[in-house]
This record gives structure tokens, C-alpha cells and sequence, in this order.
């Protein structure tokens, strides 16, 4: 709570309440001493003991390094410059792991009674002086924390242009989903240049990542950085279990552990290189994760996933009796989402044919005024008749105001429903494409940038946050790898990124205004089962297939 007697420096724009931490702050114990015998797990202890001015971690997730490097940290920053005091820097990938950093320190600084001096009221939100290479500089919001020893703690953005410049020890957290990786390395590697303090931690983010290739490098003795690699598995011999049944208030026995632990290592499914990238920090290979969950979540809004799973053997029923009851599960499930779709708006759609390995999934999407790619909501069929989609997915197009253009999987089985879309509303309408390294080529980078630059919004639901990140850059192309996922609602169902390919696609397709044939009088949200198709279906965007051919004719 602020001091109501000691007025605010300068700089300082508010004191920060603890319900603004993150939860795993928030559920420590006010008398949990990190330095208090058998606390810290051995591996966490062989991290401390090391002091090298430049060490690299590879863990596996919830290994605690980085609680671990936050104790270190404190005591730091809360010691005399005659006993090795400093400053400390603090670069997150995301600005919750700093104030999940920042928390963990203001718990120890508290315990540990190292921070009763005068002036010093908790963490505070102050405007930091960004500089930038070019010698401009900006004022960004960090997080801080001032000793008695007149050095401070630091959490800052994940942005590169911070670090040039700062004094001190810097840590650099989850390095590898960093979103300009490299340039962060370098920009840390800068600081040696006057004595710096540099320790970097991160899982991995592929075998071409540039923290991968730090760490090879540094085995070659290229850099002179100390390496350590601890594993889930580490964690869990050194005791994580039982640490967690004591957050937990859990009764710690052999078979709740062993439980635990499967429970942990299933929730991967068939997805095993995940498992071993996450869990065993062994890169996988290819360039890894093409898009983080970090930055998926920041292009998410609340939105519905609505679910259909069947019984494989419904498609023995009666046409007759399907079509109805697939009529009246439209009425129920969806008419009332179809008030999101609003007449302002351009609509299109993507859509992804599965019918018993894989899911179907459609995403319709409209344009917003900020020219945001919006997913209002997304459907999911599971072991769904062809109709039956086929009459779920019309209804959909049918209730789209300002409809311009979808997108099909027209790949293999999907081919028949996306030709009988086509010529129901319209071959220059309904785009039917071939999954393919060729068309991944020239989508998955544009997709990616969509998340990179905030001009995507999908709804917020775990599985369309697995789908997303389970895209990889695999020999330079952005893609889904051959691996299968378990579905997070429904263990028995195997996804395969479904609801990235529908959003894709959807996203692919949306550059382009449809254009009615010359003289046509057509309803822009009707059955289009007359109008013919267009010679050519190319994109208006750079590097659309319209572009290039009318560029080589020109030449």
C-alpha cells in the first residue's frame, strides 16, 4: 500500500497492489522462506552456486530456475557495492513474467528483511528511458525495486534496444520466444564489452533457434558462457512433487506422484517432440514454433468454440432424420452466434475437412474498422457426415451479411463438399485450395506476421491455442508438422492444428473484395449457383497470383 507520509519520486507513476501480481505470486505463503533448509531443490542450489559473470540455462518448464535466479537476484541487489551489490535488469518474453519476477523478489526481499530502509514502499511503476540505436529514446513502463543498498531490481520488455547501455547483471528469461531472439543475444553479449553480468534461461524453441545455436556455440568455446541443463524429470527426482503438494496443501504419497506425473507427460499426446522440446529440453527440429503462445493469447477475444462430436455409427440414420436433426442443432447452437456477424462488415470464411482422423473446423471472420481479421466464433465437427457439414457450413454462409469469399481444404476427401460449395455460391467465390508445401509457402508467413502485428483476433479457448502454436517453420516453411495432439476437452479425439488451418485459410482468402460479374444483379448474401466462375482468382495483396500474372504481362 502506498505510504500516505513519503511523497512519490519523480519518475514513479504508483505503487503496485498485490492483486496486480500473477497468481503463482500470489499464492506464496507470507512466511515462506526461500532460504530456509530443504527448500530449494538441488539442482536449483547448483544453479545458485554457480557465479560465472555469463552462464546459460536449458530447462524444461516449472524447473524453477527462474525463482531460483530471482533469490540470487535479491540478494544482489539488496548487498553493498563492497560485497558484490548491483544493479539487476530484468527481460522477460512478456511483461507477466516480469511481474512474476518482480513478485518473487518483493516476497524474498521481505522474508529475508533485506529491504527495510527508508524510501522503500513495495514495487513501483515508474517510466523507464528507452534508448534506441539510432539515438532517439522513449518512455516505456517497467517495474522496480529500490534497496538501502542504493541498487535496484528492474523488470523491463522484452524489447532488445533496453538492454544497450544498462550496467549491472542482466537476465534474460525465456530467450528463445523472445519475438527478435538474436538481437537480444547481441544486444546482451554488448554488455561484456564493460564487465557486464549476463544470465540467460530459457526452454527451447527449436533446433535453429538462436538460443540453440548460442548454447552449440558456446560448447565449442566460441563463448565463454557456463552451461547447465535441467530437466522436468530433474525437478521431479529433486523433489518438485512434493513442493507442489505444499503449495497445494496435497498429501504427498508415491502413487499421487506417479499419477501426477503421467497426467503431466499425456497431456502431450501423440505430439512427442513437444514433449521432449518442453519437458527434456531437447530442440526439436526444424525452426520450432512458429508463432508463441504469447503472442496468440495477445489475439484472442472472448468468443465461443462451439462443439459437435458424434457417434461414428450416426451416419447409419436415416438421411431424412439427420437432415432434421442437424436443422434443429443449427437453430439451437447457432443462429443465436449469428447476431456477431455484423452488416457493416466484409464476412468471409476458412474452412477445414475432416471426417473421422481429423476434425472439421469453420472459422468465419469480417473485417473490423481497424481492419482486424475477427473470428467471432468457431465450429467443430467430430466424425460429422459430409451432409451434415455441408448443410452446418451453408448455414453459415447463408447468414453472413456483406459475404465476399471462403476458403476450402479441398485436399483429398474434402474435395467433394468444396466443389458442391463452389458451385452453390459461386466459383469466384469459394476458393478450393491444396494443402501444400506451395500454398503453405505462400500463406504461413503472412499468418504469422497477422499475430506479430495485432491485425488477427481469434476466440480465447485452449485448443485454438494448441492448434495455432502446433504450426512450426519446418525447411523454411510454415506448416503443421505430421505429429497429432490430444484435444484438451475430449482426450479421446487427435487434433492436428485444425482450427490453424480453418483461421488461415480464412485469413488467406480475406484480401480480396468480391466483384460480381459484369451486368449481374446478385444479392451479396445469397446462393450464387449461377454466376460463373472467374478466369482468374488471385489475391489483391502483394504477391497475389492477379499481380504476378499482370505483371508479367506488362513486361
Amino acid at each position: 500500500m502506498q505510504n500516505a507520509v513519503t511523497p512519490l519520486p519523480g519518475d514513479v507513476q504508483r505503487i503496485l497492489t498485490f492483486d496486480e501480481l500473477p497468481p503463482r505470486v500470489r499464492k506464496i505463503p507470507e512466511d515462506f522462506n526461500p532460504i530456509a533448509d530443504g527448500v530449494l531443490m538441488a539442482h536449483q542450489r547448483t544453479w545458485l552456486e554457480d557465479k560465472s559473470d555469463l552462464k546459460i540455462c536449458e530447462k524444461g518448464r516449472r524447473t524453477g530456475i527462474t525463482y531460483a535466479t530471482a533469490l540470487d537476484k535479491t540478494i544482489v541487489a539488496a548487498s553493498s557495492g563492497s560485497a558484490g551489490g548491483d544493479n539487476v535488469y530484468y527481460v522477460g518474453d512478456t511483461k507477466e513474467k516480469g511481474l512474476e519476477f518482480i513478485g518473487y523478489c518483493a516476497h524474498m526481499a521481505k522474508v529475508m528483511a533485506c529491504a527495510m530502509a527508508d524510501g522503500f514502499m513495495g514495487i513501483e511503476v515508474f517510466l523507464f528511458e528507452d534508448q534506441k540505436e539510432d539515438g532517439s529514446s522513449k518512455k516505456i513502463t517497467a517495474y522496480r525495486i529500490r534497496f538501502a543498498s542504493g541498487f535496484q531490481i528492474v523488470a523491463l520488455s522484452s524489447n532488445a534496444a533496453n538492454i544497450r547501455g544498462l550496467q549491472g547483471h542482466v537476465v534474460v528469461d525465456e530467450a528463445a520466444f523472445h519475438r527478435d531472439v538474436q538481437a537480444v543475444i547481441d544486444a546482451g553479449n554488448a554488455l561484456l564489452i564493460w564487465g557486464g553480468n549476463i544470465t540467460i534461461i530459457s526452454t527451447h524453441n527449436g533446433e535453429d533457434n538462436p538460443f540453440n545455436q548460442l548454447i552449440k556455440d558456446s560448447r565449442e568455446g566460441i563463448f565463454d558462457y557456463s552451461i547447465h541443463k535441467f530437466t522436468f524429470d530433474d525437478a521431479v527426482e529433486n523433489g518438485l512433487f512434493e513442493r507442489v503438494c505444499i503449495m497445494k496443501g496435497w498429501k504427498a504419497t508415491e502413487e499421487k506422484k506417479r499419477r501426477w506425473y503421467n497426467k503431466i507427460r499425456r497431456a502431450y499426446g501423440s505430439n512427442h517432440d513437444a514433449m521432449h522440446e518442453e519437458l527434456d529440453a531437447q530442440p526439436r527440429q526444424g525452426s520450432g514454433v512458429a508463432i508463441s503462445g504469447v503472442l496468440i493469447e495477445s489475439c484472442m477475444h472472448t468468443g465461443p468454440v462451439v462443439k459437435l462430436e458424434l457417434p461414428k455409427t450416426w451416419v447409419e440414420k436415416p438421411v431424412e432424420e439427420r437432415k432434421a436433426w442437424c436443422e434443429k442443432w443449427i437453430k439451437e447452437n447457432l443462429e443465436p452466434l449469428f447476431k456477431l456477424f455484423d452488416p457493416k462488415h466484409l464476412h468471409y470464411f476458412g474452412f477445414d475437412y475432416g471426417r473421422v482422423a481429423d476434425l472439421s473446423s469453420i472459422a468465419p471472420l469480417y473485417l473490423d474498422d481497424l481492419l482486424v481479421r475477427k473470428f467471432p466464433f468457431i465450429v467443430e465437427m467430430s466424425c460429422v457426415p459430409s451432409a451434415q457439414q455441408e448443410q452446418i457450413l451453408w448455414a453459415i454462409i447463408r447468414a453472413m451479411p456483406n459475404f465476399q469469399r471462403g476458403g476450402m481444404d479441398a485436399t483429398g476427401s474434402g474435395e467433394g463438399i468444396a466443389e458442391r460449395t463452389a458451385d452453390k455460391f459461386g466459383h469466384d467465390r469459394i476458393e478450393q485450395i491444396k494443402l501444400n508445401d506451395a500454398w503453405y509457402r505462400r500463406n504461413g508467413e503472412e499468418y504469422q506476421k497477422a499475430y506479430t502485428e495485432k491485425t488477427i483476433s481469434v476466440p480465447r479457448h485452449k485448443n485454438v491455442k494448441a492448434d495455432i502454436r502446433s504450426l512450426a517453420k519446418i525447411n523454411g516453411i510454415i506448416k503443421l508438422p505430421a505429429l497429432r495432439q490430444v484435444d484438451l476437452d475430449n482426450q479421446k479425439i487427435k487434433r492436428h492444428g485444425d482450427t490453424a488451418i480453418s483461421t488461415m485459410i480464412g485469413y488467406s482468402v480475406s484480401f480480396e473484395k468480391y466483384e460480381p460479374p459484369a451486368g449481374a444483379n446478385v444479392p451479396k448474401s445469397a446462393d450464387q449457383s449461377k454466376t460463373r466462375p472467374s478466369r482468374l482468382q488471385g489475391r489483391t495483396r502483394p504477391g497475389g497470383l492477379f499481380k504476378r500474372i499482370t505483371g508479367y504481362l506488362k513486361n
